[in-house]
């Protein structure tokens, strides 16, 4: 028997890339319990058809190896030329869920195929040729990490064989921290102080202004309707310093990691400070992204590549 490790060599070596369309050499017939079962059941039937001269012997069990043989052609059309291409999670968390997305091309009706990964499934038919499949696949560590081998299989019309194949992709999932937020976080929490709540003086009111705003005291002493302005409060410019978190390694990138969203979320410009790695102050979704994967992909001390 092989070991798993070389299960899986030669299922890598068997597996086709995504988005090309899968050969012929590439899709392997495997028999279900029903299909031997059903190959016993017409081998017994010609037996005694034989054994006895029973020509209702003879003709059932030709009649079930046509149909078991039709089957086959069935099955192994239902996965020839088809095409799978991934669609990677936007972002995925360490603890949490990936969604990737398997979309599938038949160019024709397709029914009842599954796709397998080792820790998640998905059963979809493709009526008008094409559709897609969602795998949820346990997030583990933060870093990067090589897709898993995908099955691809289906059963469809009768069960008496499994076609079968295999999809190895060369890309990876990247994985960032999971957020820890501080019990007493030392930093500002999201959306505080952009609210216009400081007030900048008087101006002459407008159509729309809401009552609670309008200066009633100042137009009973003067006769002018005026209208109370406010300022919003500069945003925050800061450095999110990895040293300046307490904890180990993993703990200190789950903190920043919380502070990053918290701070994207209130508008704020941030920089991130990490041992070897400094990405200048910035805002938006982009800033967001690069922190998130500067957090991800930073090695620290002592572990293979790490910074020294």
């Amino acid at each position: 028997m092989l070991s798993r490790a070389s299960r899986q060599r030669w299922w890598r070596r068997a597996a086709i890339a995504p988005g090309t369309p899968l050969p012929q050499r590439r899709l392997f017939l495997l028999p279900t319990r029903f299909g031997l079962g059903w190959a016993v059941l017409v081998l017994l039937l010609l037996l005694f058809g034989i054994n006895y001269q029973n020509s209702l012997a003879y003709g059932l069990s030709f009649w079930l190896f046509a149909v078991a043989a039709v089957a086959l052609l069935r099955t192994w059309r239902n996965l020839l030329g088809l095409r799978a291409s991934l669609r990677l999670p936007a972002e995925t968390f360490a603890g949490g869920e990936a969604r990737l997305g398997v979309m599938l091309d038949g160019g024709r009706a397709r029914h009842a195929i599954e796709v397998h990964a080792p820790e998640a499934s998905a059963s979809v038919s493709l009526p008008e040729g094409h559709g897609e499949a969602d795998l949820a696949l346990p997030a583990g560590a933060r870093g990067e990490h090589p897709l898993p081998l995908l099955r691809l299989e289906s059963a469809w019309p009768l069960g008496l064989v499994r076609a079968v194949a295999w999809l190895a992709s060369d890309e990876t999932l990247l994985v960032y921290p999971r957020p820890l937020v501080e019990e007493i976080p030392e930093h500002r929490q999201a959306g505080a102080g952009l609210e216009a709540t400081d007030f900048a003086g008087l101006r002459r009111a407008e159509p729309g202004d809401s009552p609670a705003r309008l200066a009633w005291k100042q137009w009973s002493r003067t006769g002018v309707l005026a209208a109370k302005a406010f300022s919003v409060p500069p945003r925050q410019q800061l450095w999110l310093d990895y040293d300046a978190c307490r904890g180990d390694p993993e703990t200190r990138l789950s903190i920043l990691c919380a502070r990053v969203l918290a701070h994207h979320q209130a508008g704020d410009r941030y920089g991130l400070r990490l041992p070897g790695v400094t990405l200048a102050q910035g805002e938006g979704a982009a800033q967001r992204r690069q922190a998130l994967t500067a957090l991800a992909r930073f090695r620290p001390a002592g572990t293979p590549g790490g910074v020294r």
